[in-house]
C-alpha cells in the first residue's frame, strides 16, 4: 500500500540550528579519489604553493605584489579544500548502497512527478557522480524526502520553488545496471 509522506524543507538539530548530515555516502572509487586529491594537496599542493609565494616574495613590494597576494589567495583555497576533505572523509560511509526497499545514501531513484515526468536521481554527495544522473544530496528537501520511503510511496517535499509531490517507481544501489 503506497503511502504519502511530507518532509520539512529544512532539517534543524535540537538547538534549532541547521543541521549537518553526520555522514556522506561514497561510493569506494569516489573515496579513494577523494583520499587521493587529499594526499596531493597535503604534500605536492602544499611545496608548490609554497614556492609560489616564494617566487613572488622575490619580486620586491608586497604592498604593491599581485602575483604575492594571488598566490597567498590560491595557498587559502587549497587549505579550505584540504579542511573540506578532511572533513568529508572522517565522516564518509563508504561502498555499496545498503540493499533493501527503503531509499538511503548510495540509491537510485526513480520518480513520476504530477505531469508524469520520469525522473532518476542517486542519493548521495557530488562526488559520486554518474554520467546520466542527477545527484541529490541527503542533505537537500527532495533528499531528506527521499530518504526513508519506499518504491510505491508518495512523498511531499517543500522547496522554494514551491511544494511537489513524486510518486518512487523504482529503486536499486549504484552499482546495479538496469
Amino acid at each position: 500500500m503506497a503511502s504519502t509522506l511530507t518532509r520539512s524543507s529544512t532539517a534543524t538539530d535540537r538547538t534549532g540550528c541547521l543541521a549537518l548530515s553526520d555522514t556522506v555516502w561514497l561510493s569506494q572509487s569516489a573515496y579513494d579519489q577523494l583520499q587521493a586529491e587529499l594526499e596531493h594537496l597535503k604534500t605536492a599542493g602544499r611545496e608548490e604553493a609554497a614556492q609560489a609565494i616564494k617566487t613572488a616574495r622575490a619580486h620586491g613590494d608586497l604592498r604593491e605584489n599581485a602575483e604575492y597576494d594571488s598566490a597567498k589567495e590560491e595557498q587559502g583555497k587549497m587549505e579550505a579544500r584540504i579542511r573540506q576533505l578532511d572533513d568529508m572523509l572522517q565522516r564518509a560511509q563508504v561502498g555499496k548502497a545498503p540493499a533493501g526497499d527503503v531509499v538511503s545514501g548510495g540509491s537510485v531513484v526513480t520518480t513520476v512527478d504530477a505531469d508524469g515526468d520520469e525522473e532518476t536521481f542517486l542519493i548521495g554527495s557530488r562526488e559520486d557522480r554518474t554520467t546520466g544522473l542527477t545527484v541529490v544530496s541527503t542533505d537537500s528537501p527532495l533528499g531528506r524526502a527521499l530518504v526513508g520511503a519506499r518504491v510505491g510511496d508518495e512523498v511531499r517535499y517543500e522547496a522554494p520553488a514551491g511544494t511537489f509531490t513524486l510518486k518512487i517507481t523504482g529503486l536499486r544501489g549504484l552499482e546495479e545496471r538496469v
